[in-house]
C-alpha cells in the first residue's frame, strides 16, 4: 500500500474521536444539545406534573360538560355563567335602571358586566374592578388593581364621582358629555348645605360584588377550604360595604357575594342597619356544592352614623388619629 501524499494529509478533517459517554447519553429520550465537548441536557416538562392535576381536571371539565349554565353561556355571547346568577337576583329585585351607575368589584371576566350594561342602557355607566388583568365588555370601563388597597378604592371613587367618565358619549358632542350651564341660588342652612355636599359625593346606583380572594390552590379562585374562603370573602364584603357607605346614593341597591361562615350573621345586621331590606339568595346558577351565597341589600337609608355600619373602621380612624 503507497502512503498517501503530504497535501492531503494536511487537507483532510482529523477524525473526531468518538465520546461513549455521549453517545450512551444521546440514547436517552431527554433532547441534549451539544456544545464543543459537554453535553447540555433539556429534559421536557416532568410528565408526573400534569398527571397530579389530571384528576381535579377532569372532575372539572366532566362538570362543566354536565352543566346547563356553562353550556348555554358558551353558544352565547355571555363571557361566564355567572351571567345567570346575576339575571336571576334582578329578575327577582329589579335592581337596575336605565340610565344608572353601576360599578362591578370583581368583574372579570366580564359577565356581570354584560349584564349591567344591557339592563341599565340607554345612558348607563358599568366600571369594573378587578386585581385580574381583563377586558372589559362593550359598554363598560374598567380599573386594575387590589380593591382592599385604600388607593384603589379611592381612585375608584374618583372616577365615578366624574360623572361624564366610562359613560358613552353621545353623537355630535366632540368629547363633551352632557355639558350644561345651570345657575341657581339658593340660600340654605349649614346641616342643608352640608347634607347636599355629603350626597354629591353619592353617586353610584348600584354595587356589585363578586369578589373571591385569589388562592391558587385550584383551578377556581377560592381555596376549597371552608374557613379560609369565608374568612377571605368577609374581608372583601366589609371593603365593598365601606364603597357602599361612601358612594352609593339614597335607595341604591348592593348585591355581595359571600362564603357563608360564623361571620356573616354579623355582616347581615350591619346590612340591615343601612338598607331598608336585606335578602338571602342563592340562585339556580350557583353550584349546590358550593358554600357561595349572595346578600341582595335593596334601598340605601339616609343619615346612616358611619359607626353604625363599619365600627371596626370608624376605630381605626380614631386609633389613627
Amino acid at each position: 500500500m503507497q502512503p498517501r501524499p503530504s497535501a492531503w494529509l494536511l487537507a483532510a478533517p482529523p477524525r473526531p474521536k468518538v465520546n461513549c459517554r455521549l453517545l450512551h447519553l444521546l440514547a436517552r429520550p431527554s433532547v441534549y444539545c451539544i456544545f464543543g465537548a459537554e453535553a447540555w441536557q433539556h429534559t421536557p416538562p416532568p410528565r408526573h406534573h400534569r398527571a397530579s392535576s389530571s384528576a381535579s381536571s377532569t372532575r372539572w371539565k366532566t362538570r362543566q360538560a354536565r352543566d346547563t349554565f356553562a353550556l348555554a353561556a358558551k353558544t352565547s355571547v355571555l363571557k361566564s355563567r355567572a351571567a345567570y346568577k346575576l339575571l336571576e337576583l334582578d329578575k327577582r329585585h329589579r335592581l337596575f335602571r336605565s340610565g344608572d351607575t353601576v360599578v362591578d368589584l370583581g368583574f372579570a371576566p366580564g359577565a356581570w358586566s354584560q349584564v349591567a350594561v344591557s339592563r341599565t342602557a340607554p345612558g348607563g355607566r358599568v366600571v369594573g374592578v378587578d386585581v385580574i388583568p381583563a377586558q372589559p365588555p362593550r359598554g363598560a370601563s374598567s380599573i386594575q388593581g387590589n380593591f382592599l388597597s385604600a388607593e384603589v378604592q379611592g381612585e375608584v371613587r374618583r372616577y365615578v364621582r366624574e360623572w361624564s367618565r366610562g359613560r358613552a358619549r353621545a353623537a355630535g358632542t366632540k368629547g363633551i358629555v352632557g355639558e350644561t350651564t345651570t345657575t341657581t341660588t339658593t340660600i340654605e342652612d349649614g346641616e342643608e348645605l352640608k347634607q347636599r355636599e355629603t350626597d354629591a359625593h353619592l353617586v353610584v346606583d348600584v354595587v356589585l360584588s363578586d369578589m373571591s380572594a385569589p388562592w391558587q390552590q385550584t383551578m377556581m379562585n377560592t381555596a376549597g377550604i371552608a374557613f379560609r374562603d369565608h374568612a377571605g370573602s368577609m374581608d372583601l364584603c366589609h371593603a365593598a360595604l365601606t364603597f357602599c357607605y361612601d358612594t352609593l346614593r339614597p335607595g341604591g341597591h348592593f348585591v355581595c357575594k359571600f362564603y357563608q361562615g360564623a361571620e356573616d350573621k354579623d355582616l347581615e345586621m350591619r346590612l340591615k342597619k343601612l338598607f331598608d331590606k336585606v335578602v338571602r339568595e342563592k340562585p339556580d346558577a350557583s353550584r349546590k356544592e358550593s358554600k357561595e351565597a349572595y346578600f341582595v341589600a335593596m334601598r340605601r337609608k339616609t343619615a346612616v352614623e358611619r359607626t353604625a355600619v363599619l365600627p371596626d373602621v370608624a376605630g381605626d380612624d380614631r386609633a389613627s388619629m
